[in-house]
């Protein structure tokens, strides 16, 4: 999976592509964990534009993340979800879950 950063102002994005699997798991855990350290944050926006799959694992670390923000008083928001993405995630409720633009 590749990972992108970026910060504005107190929005942090991170833009994955390719899959987003167990795999990942490393990689976007010490991601968002670098991005949450301290309080230059109160959004973040995970950019699912590029993720070709994701599986039931993807959707625990979206979870957890979703939690750990939540005990920073960071807002999560998944954004620019492609249609294969789209439909996972719906299947899964996240809708109640996330903001989802």
């Amino acid at each position: 999976m590749e990972i992108r950063t970026s910060v504005i102002d107190r929005l942090a994005r991170i833009a994955l592509g390719g899959r987003f699997d167990f795999s990942s798991h490393r990689a976007f855990r010490e991601t968002t964990e670098r991005m949450m350290a301290g309080d230059a944050i109160d959004t973040l926006e995970i950019d699912l534009s590029a993720v070709t799959y994701l599986d039931s694992s993807a959707l625990g670390m979206l979870l957890m993340l979703r939690d750990k923000a939540r005990a920073a008083h960071c807002v999560v928001r998944l954004v620019n979800c492609s249609a294969p993405v789209r439909q996972v995630i719906e299947v899964a409720n996240f809708q109640k879950l996330f903001t989802i633009t």
